[in-house]
């Protein structure tokens, strides 16, 4: 194969997108290498699916490792929100400001961490969080949130082993199950042997062999254990799908497609034992048309849905929606008079409307793409110069680096060289960055933008409104054509369609041919366009073999010699993990290729590109450094990392090559992205979006879809997810923009 760069390689064609899928692959139509339109680790929950634990956990921890820390980090999460919760020293700050839905909700966690079983959930519309702005409360500050949770006692691992061994499960589970089950694990699955499913990775008819093995003719299909068990497992996979709660119908019917005979009466026993949570919400929701007055008076019922949904969610969401309510209806602190402030927008250029939009609103959303960061950035100089203590929060630290270096550049109208202050989310809640916390331990803030807003899940943001004070200001900003959060949610499509606060739309559009190719895509056309500087190159390739090895020729020879940008500034993205061009198989190839060696470090070396996973759904960029006693080192966008060797598989990959949804929030210089024949059907028009939009200057495609491509941007939107946030958040007139 030649190894020519993309100007004269024999079968590359510059700028033509759709050209190429007369000479690409044909389309294997499994499209399962593990789209990642659900979280960047979705396929590896669905790769191996044996008939019995004895098949699939005997391919050993490995494959479940990352799952595997997912839970323990969301456990780690939950706990800290309890925490949280349970130190408040008023009354009114553990709930009784909640109302309604939200009181039963918190009710029903408090009953669940006391031991006590809480009755079934009675069905009841939730209220708006319209309610008057509340005198400020104390807010504990947070208790950090350690890397990971502590080991389960040797005892308790030990005692797990034997009851998988005995139920024909492998040993490798045991400190699985024992760090997900806690202290009694033992117990608890000998009278439960079901409690399996909870461990990440284990699928029903895994658990099935488990139970008849410890159980004999006892273990059924209808038995109540396991109708609950499976409903709790599908509302787990749901989350992973990116769904907060599942209408009941959906539910009952996956029960049935599990085996379970009698769905209905699993989701009542479910409700009844506390680990789900129902609710019924009304379908007129926000941006939906407007009921006629006389149909309401005719005293027709208005129609509903019944969901259910894990107690975790239900709590962010209505969380959420309460303290997103507090913010539009407190009065924002103002520093500066009108005149001020309109003084501050006249000279802010195109952040004009979104100047004037912060001054007098607590809540303010902001759409556009790569160009339009310029303006949060005047609008943070223009705070900090009428005195507000702004800050912005990105969602990791490539995203912070390129922030800071937009603030920091020249055209600062203040011409004071005074940078507002930037940090990441997850360091900003823990504290390690940005003000840090008040007297009453809200975030010692006036302003926050939050960027790349759509990748921001329900959890994160409920923690985020949480712990801002009253009279503060929150400017969410983001591209809404990119991928959704990968964990639960999609909060800030919910906020553009319920349109309870201001939006402004950034007119800035991104330049050149890579900004009109990805605005096409935008709007669900895959435009050919002229690319005089080759910033757009299409090679087609015929099968998977051959798309890994224009890849690798692409990253280690063409690129750097043809476009001036080296290997390590050029990104891959492929859809999924798994497959013959997948992740793995990608990296494979390209650690061969530029920093061959043993791996010696748990499969990694010194040099090593990694994707490093701190917490579910979050991903970072890395290089490995070095690796000692303590663990291997890292360096992440100039930060030093340190990952415990019992950490190492289960939070880091390789990162040549990454998935669309943990390239999300960052950008390179180049990006190579591999569309294999059998991935067509994991496209869409957000992941498309999301994968053409990560490159600054050149964007390679190695093409192998025909005609899917075309198809994936004109016809696949993004698939929907059930939440909700539109149910609990009530249109304000009087506050929309």
């Amino acid at each position: 194969m030649s190894t020519e760069p993309p100007e004269t390689t024999e079968n590359s064609e510059p700028g033509t997108p759709g050209a190429a899928a007369q000479d690409g692959a044909t389309a294997s139509g499994s499209g399962g290498e593990g789209a990642d339109s659900t979280s960047p680790d979705a396929e590896d929950v669905s790769e191996a699916e044996p008939d019995g634990v004895e098949g699939g956990a005997s391919q050993g921890a490995a494959q479940q490792s990352e799952a595997e820390a997912e839970l323990a980090a969301q456990r780690v999460e939950r706990e800290r929100i309890a925490r949280r919760r349970a130190e408040r020293t008023a009354p009114v700050d553990s709930g009784a400001k909640l109302s309604g839905q939200a009181a039963d909700l918190l009710a029903a966690v408090r009953a669940v961490e006391s031991g006590a079983k809480p009755t079934a959930t009675v069905f009841s519309e939730p209220e708006p969080p319209r309610r008057p702005a509340a005198e400020p409360t104390r807010r504990p500050e947070p208790a950090p949130v350690s890397a990971a949770p502590a080991a389960p006692a040797s005892e308790t691992v030990e005692s797990v082993r034997a009851v998988l061994t005995e139920g024909g499960a492998p040993e490798a589970l045991a400190a699985q199950v024992a760090a997900t089950l806690g202290e009694g694990a033992s117990d608890q699955l000998r009278a439960d042997p079901w409690q399996l499913l909870r461990v990440a990775g284990v699928r029903p008819e895994q658990a099935d062999g488990f139970a008849r093995a410890l159980l004999g003719a006892e273990a059924g299909p209808d038995d109540e254990r396991r109708g609950r068990a499976v409903t709790v497992w599908l509302l787990e996979q749901a989350a992973l799908a990116g769904h907060t709660a599942l209408e009941l119908p959906a539910l009952a019917a996956a029960l049935a497609q599990r085996g379970v005979p009698d769905a209905d009466a699993a989701v009542q026993n479910t409700l009844a034992e506390g680990e789900a949570l129902a609710f019924q919400d009304a379908l007129d929701e926000p941006g939906a048309p407007a009921r006629r007055d006389e149909e309401a008076e005719d005293g027709e019922e208005r129609p509903v849905r019944v969901l259910v949904g894990l107690e975790r969610y239900a709590l962010a969401e209505e969380s959420l929606a309460d303290g997103l309510g507090r913010l539009i209806n407190s009065a924002p602190k103002q520093d500066g008079s009108a005149e001020d402030w309109e003084r501050e927008a006249a000279s802010a250029g195109s952040a004009a409307d979104l100047v004037r939009a912060v001054a007098g609103r607590g809540l303010v959303l902001h759409t556009g793409g790569e160009a339009s960061r310029a303006e949060p950035a005047a609008l943070l100089r223009a705070a900090r110069a009428l005195g507000l203590r702004a800050w912005a929060a990105a969602q990791g630290p490539q995203g912070k680096e390129r922030f800071s270096a937009l603030l920091s550049g020249p055209g600062d109208p203040t011409g004071s060289g005074s940078v507002p202050g930037v940090a990441t989310v997850a360091g900003l809640l823990s504290g390690a960055e940005g003000p840090g916390r008040d007297a009453d331990g809200a975030f010692d803030l006036d302003l926050l933008v939050l960027l790349d807003a759509p990748q921001l899940d329900v959890e994160t943001a409920a923690l985020l409104t949480e712990s801002l004070p009253d009279g503060a200001r929150l400017v969410l900003t983001g591209d809404p054509g990119v991928l959704w959060s990968a964990g639960p949610g999609r909060v800030f499509a919910d906020l553009l369609a319920a349109r309870i606060c201001p939006q402004i739309a950034s007119r800035l559009p991104d330049p050149g041919p890579l900004g009109e190719l990805v605005s096409g895509v935008g709007i669900g056309e895959l435009n050919q366009v002229e690319a005089p500087g080759k910033e757009v190159v299409i090679v087609p390739v015929r099968d998977a073999g051959e798309a890994v090895h224009r890849t690798v020729q692409l990253v280690a020879d063409s690129v750097p010699r043809a476009i001036g940008v080296p290997a390590e500034q050029t990104q891959v993205i492929t859809p999924g993990h798994g497959g013959s061009a997948g992740t793995r198989a990608l990296n494979a190839a390209l650690k061969e290729r530029l920093n061959p060696g043993p791996g010696r470090f748990g499969g990694f070396d010194p040099g090593d590109r990694v994707a490093y996973s701190p917490a579910p759904g979050r991903t970072v960029p890395g290089q490995v450094v070095k690796a000692d006693a303590e663990g291997l080192h890292l360096s992440c966008a100039g930060e030093a990392v340190v990952v415990p060797k019992e950490r190492v598989e289960q939070s880091l990959r390789h990162g040549w090559a990454l998935t669309a949804h943990q390239a999300a929030g960052a950008r390179w210089p180049a990006v190579v992205v591999v569309l294999p024949g059998d991935a067509a059907q994991a496209l869409s028009r957000p992941w498309v979006y999301t994968a053409f939009s990560r490159a600054d200057r050149h964007l390679s495609v190695v093409h192998g879809v025909e005609q899917a491509l075309a198809r994936a941007v004109a016809e696949t939107p993004a698939k929907p997810r059930t939440t909700r946030l539109p149910a609990l958040l009530a249109p304000q007139p009087s506050a929309a923009g």
